[in-house]
This record gives structure tokens, C-alpha cells and sequence, in this order.
């Protein structure tokens, strides 16, 4: 994984894999705070190059402590190399924060929408320690954007699901999640505290009415749509005795995605050996997005911008979700926890822009310099 787990390559792909990073992320270590000491740790190169082989190779502090002294990188143990991750969580988050944009553009050409609000992508993913005796756990975060600095998360174990209640709520929070947190509950206490959110309609866990208070029928309207024009209706949830507004943005998938859709329904179903029903099959072609914002604050094709982003972000997401799967969370340090989060975050970026080189091919098999030093 970026090199990190061979040795015999290491040195001469470090070269290829720091010149991805941003500009200024030596500098950086010393602002931040990560490197005000150089003992047993040269300098910032060494520094991260240490860090990376506990948060992205996945191995352990005493682990990766010896890789180092191995390698001739540094001579620290594992006490040290955890208050250094301790002390690198601002700089893992700069660098994450920089290397974002470079990715997906710079926020003004995000939704302008988002410039109102404090936006949080929250998701969750399963871990496990290890060892032949591992036990599962669930780790949920939130992730403000463009950021994508961790503000929240929490470790339960594997019974622990997902809520957005998990997250603690101001006014002016725009949540961004996934169809598993679409649930009436939850997002009514969303709505209590004053914030926002826009979710994945899930059909099954969410049922809707319709102004007379009537059950909502979805195909009749979605099939209303034309093109791929989006259009939104207002419904409402009930909960607890109280009626909640909500809007409903639907726009047509293309022939591709719908296909890729209608497949994943049926395999689904198939292991779970049930047949999907004929509505959730022509339900496939279309995207059915859930907001509490009201029209006034955002149009409909800006609701779907705004799950458009966190669409972008969730491919960081599934990388981020598979380098969970190895390597040490430190449960009970809340401060190496976010590092260790944020280093995670980071090696799931730069493995986003090392996909975006490769889609440029160059027989050398690397990005040249963005300036060529002078002779």
C-alpha cells in the first residue's frame, strides 16, 4: 500500500509519494506543532514516514517502531512514537485539508450553498483488533467539509449502530449521510435542535405522507419526472405524535447507473433470498434525496449538489473504510485517536490522487516536478 509495506521499494517510491503532497508540508510539522523537537526524529520527511508505517501499513507502535530503526529512518520507541502521534494531529489535518482541494477543487467551486452552513459528512465503519481472538468494532465520525477535519467520533462496539444522534447538534449543521440514517427519529432530532440535514431516501425505513396526510406514493411521482430534470415535492414524517416537513429531490439516473442499481438490488435480495419487489426495481432509475431545508434556503438541484459532494467524499470514504480494517485505534486517547483518524484520511487521499495521475499514463510511471530546478 503506497509503498509502505515494502521495504525494497520504500526509498525510491517516498520520492514519487511526497511530491503529491501540498506545498509547504515540511513547514507545516514546525507550525503546527508536530516537530518542536527534533530528538531521535530528524526532521518532518522522517516524521511522517514513521507515522505512516503505524497508521498505513497497519502496523502496531511497537511494530513500527522497529521497522524504523530497521530501515535506519529513527531510533524511538513506542511510547515516543505515540506521543508523536499525539502531537501530529494539526498537521495530519493541514495536510489532509490541502491535499482535499487539490483533489476536488477549491471551495468556491463547491455548492455556495455550503458557505451558510457548517457541513459534516458522518458515516461509520466496522474495524477489528488484531489478533486470532479480535473483537469487532464500529467507529463513527463526522467530518466537517471541505476540511474533511474530524470534529466528532465515537467507538462502540459491533451492536453500536448508526444514528445521526451520535453527533452532537448545533444550529446551522448541514448533516450529510448515507440511506442507513434515514430514520424518523433521527432525523426528527436533527430538526429539534435547529440543524439540517440531506440524506439518502430509504424507502422501507422512512414512510412518507403527503400534505392531506395521506401515505405518500412514490412512483407516481417520480415517473412525473422529464428528462433529467430534477424536481422536488414537500412531505412530511410523523413521530411521536408530531408531523415533520421534509422535501423530497428526485432526479433520473442515465441507462448505465440504472443498471448498475437494478443489478446490486437483485444481488442483494439474492443473498438474502428474497425477491425484490416490482417498486424497488423501478425505483432503481431514479436518486431520491431527503432534506429538512426548505426551498426558500436551497433549490432542489442544490440539495442534490450538496448529496452530489458528499457522493465525492464517500469515495475517499470507501478507501478510508478498507485501511480501517488494519492497524490499532487507540480506544481509550481520544487525541491519538483523531491523529490516527486523520493519518487515516490522509493515506485515503493520496491514494485518490495517486489514481488520478495513473488515469494520465507516462511510461516513467511517476508525476514529474511541478518545477524544474534550476542548473
Amino acid at each position: 500500500m503506497l509503498g509502505l509495506a515494502n521495504d525494497s521499494h520504500l526509498d525510491e517510491e517516498w520520492p514519487v509519494l511526497a511530491s503529491l503532497l501540498p506545498v509547504g508540508w515540511q513547514t507545516a510539522a514546525l507550525t503546527s506543532g508536530a516537530l518542536l523537537r527534533a530528538r531521535k526524529v530528524a526532521d518532518p520527511e522522517i516524521l511522517l514516514r514513521v507515522l505512516l508505517l503505524h497508521i498505513a501499513a497497519g502496523l502496531s507502535l511497537r511494530q513500527a517502531s522497529v521497522r524504523a530503526r530497521l530501515q535506519g529512518l529513527a531510533e524511538i520507541s513506542d511510547v515516543a512514537l505515540l506521543k508523536r502521534l499525539r502531537g501530529s494531529g494539526e498537521w495530519l489535518r493541514r495536510l489532509s485539508t490541502e491535499l482535499a482541494q487539490q483533489t476536488w477543487g477549491r471551495p468556491s467551486s463547491w455548492p455556495l450553498l455550503a458557505q451558510g452552513y457548517r457541513l459534516r459528512a458522518v458515516d461509520a465503519s466496522t474495524m477489528q483488533e488484531p489478533g486470532a481472538t479480535g473483537t469487532d468494532w464500529r467507529l463513527h465520525y463526522s467530518m466537517e467539509l471541505p476540511s474533511l477535519c474530524c470534529d466528532h467520533l465515537e467507538l462502540t462496539d459491533a451492536h453500536g449502530g448508526e444514528s445521526l444522534t451520535r453527533f452532537p447538534l448545533q444550529p446551522k449543521d448541514l448533516l450529510l449521510a448515507d440511506r442507513g440514517y434515514c430514520r424518523r427519529a433521527e432525523l426528527a432530532a436533527v430538526q429539534a435542535a435547529q440543524a439540517h440535514y440531506v440524506v439518502r431516501f430509504h424507502s422501507t425505513s422512512l414512510p412518507l405522507r403527503d400534505a392531506q396526510g395521506e401515505p405518500l406514493e412514490l412512483l407516481p411521482l417520480v415517473r412525473s419526472l422529464r428528462g433529467f430534470t430534477a424536481k422536488g415535492w414537500v412531505v412530511y414524517f410523523e413521530h411521536e405524535g408530531r408531523r415533520y416537513p421534509a422535501r423530497l429531490c428526485a432526479v433520473r439516473r442515465s441507462a448505465a447507473a440504472t443498471a448498475k442499481e437494478v443489478a446490486e438490488v437483485k444481488e442483494s435480495a439474492r443473498k438474502k433470498r428474497t425477491r425484490p419487489s416490482a417498486q424497488r426495481l423501478e425505483l432503481a432509475g431514479y436518486v431520491l434525496v431527503l432534506t429538512s431545508l426548505p426551498a426558500r434556503e436551497a433549490t432542489t438541484a442544490q440539495v442534490l449538489e450538496l448529496y452530489r459532494l458528499r457522493w465525492q467524499v464517500e469515495l475517499a470514504f470507501k478507501r478510508l473504510k478498507s485501511l480501517l480494517h488494519v492497524g490499532q485505534l487507540h480506544t481509550l486517547d481520544p487525541t491519538s485517536s483523531r491523529a490516527w483518524l486523520q493519518g487515516k484520511m490522509l493515506t485515503a487521499l493520496l491514494m485518490e490522487r495517486l489514481l488520478l495521475e495513473s488515469e494520465i499514463f507516462s511510461p516513467w510511471g511517476y508525476p514529474l516536478p511541478r518545477v524544474e530546478p534550476l542548473e
